[in-house]
C-alpha cells in the first residue's frame, strides 16, 4: 500500500488518461468551432437555387439552365 490510495493510476499510467481527455476537449472546441454555430440548412443554398439565382441574374441561357438542372436532378 504505498501507492497512497492511487491504486496504480498516479505516475504511472494517469498521465496519459489527462492527455487523452485534454486531446478530447480540444477535439471538440475545434469541431464546435469550426461549425461556426450554424445550424444545419441556416443560410446554405442548394445547387438548384444557385442555379436559379444565376439564370435569373442571366449570367446563363435558358439552355444552359436546363442542361445543368438536368444534371442536378
Amino acid at each position: 500500500m504505498d501507492d497512497f490510495g492511487h491504486h496504480g493510476w498516479g505516475m504511472g499510467w494517469g498521465w496519459i488518461l489527462g492527455l487523452l481527455i485534454l486531446l478530447l476537449l480540444i477535439w471538440l472546441i475545434v469541431k464546435l468551432a469550426g461549425r461556426g454555430g450554424r445550424s444545419a440548412g441556416s443560410g446554405e443554398k442548394s445547387a438548384m437555387d444557385i442555379l436559379k439565382e444565376r439564370y435569373a441574374r442571366g449570367e446563363i441561357n435558358e439552355e444552359e439552365y436546363n442542361k445543368r438542372k438536368k444534371d442536378i436532378m
